[in-house]
């Protein structure tokens, strides 16, 4: 597998690029409009054509850059099933396989940051978008989301996966890149070391957060598959 993890710093937000090495077809998890230039010389760079982009859920922090990618690559755009996106070309279910080339993604539903959250097992990791991140988890206080149910989708979906599965987040915060699943089940400061349901679910909502910075305008574009009038 061809693997590049990128990062855009004004929302330390991952983008990863999976290839397959055989077919050079390849899909971009949770591409950033304003990033397409580096994403696609990126792309360009190894030889890769893009055939899907993936946005782990509909995100508040940033515009998607799938539709973006689909002028200017063909690209199809993918989403989970209960985003209900009318703009996406495929919807994914949790138990889905996803073929790119000869890399196989397995798709899991981890909903509870937002109501339609996706996370991608292929071979020994797993792209967790906001669901999981180093530490922590995303918060889940707008878009329908639910504290119990992310404790649930993370020890039901994620946690049940081997230990020594590597983790790779929607974001970080502190210029950390990876972590485990065993790591998180020991010493995540939310969801790890033991921590009850209800005690979780007590401090997701005691954590008294800011207004997300971007959500306005990063919303009403995301559920247009990052539908805007710039130029990329």
């Amino acid at each position: 597998m061809i693997f590049r993890q990128l990062f855009e710093p004004e929302t330390s937000t991952y983008t990863y690029v999976l290839g397959c090495e055989r077919t050079s077809e390849a899909i971009l998890i949770d591409p950033v409009l304003g990033m397409v230039e580096r994403d696609s010389q990126v792309l360009a760079e190894l030889g890769l054509k893009l055939k899907y982009t993936l946005d782990t859920h509909v995100h508040a922090d940033h515009i998607t850059a799938a539709s973006a990618f689909r002028r200017r690559a063909g690209s199809q755009s993918l989403v989970a099933e209960a985003a209900g996106i009318a703009c996406a070309d495929r919807y994914l279910r949790h138990g889905d396989r996803l073929e790119v080339g000869d890399l196989c993604l397995n798709i899991l539903h981890t909903p509870g940051h937002t109501f339609a959250d996706l996370s991608i097992y292929v071979l020994d990791r797993v792209f967790t978008g906001d669901a999981l991140l180093i530490g922590g988890c995303g918060r889940t206080d707008f878009q329908q989301g639910d504290a119990g149910r992310l404790y649930d989708s993370v020890h039901q979906h994620l946690f049940s996966l081997p230990d020594e599965t590597i983790v790779f987040p929607g974001h970080d915060y502190k210029g950390r890149t990876s972590s485990t699943i065993g790591e998180e089940k020991r010493s995540n400061a939310r969801l790890g070391d033991g921590r009850s349901r209800e005690d979780f679910i007590a401090l997701m909502a005691d954590l008294k957060l800011a207004y997300p910075r971007f959500i306005d305008q990063a919303l009403p574009a995301n559920l247009q598959c990052g539908h805007t009038d710039a130029p990329n």
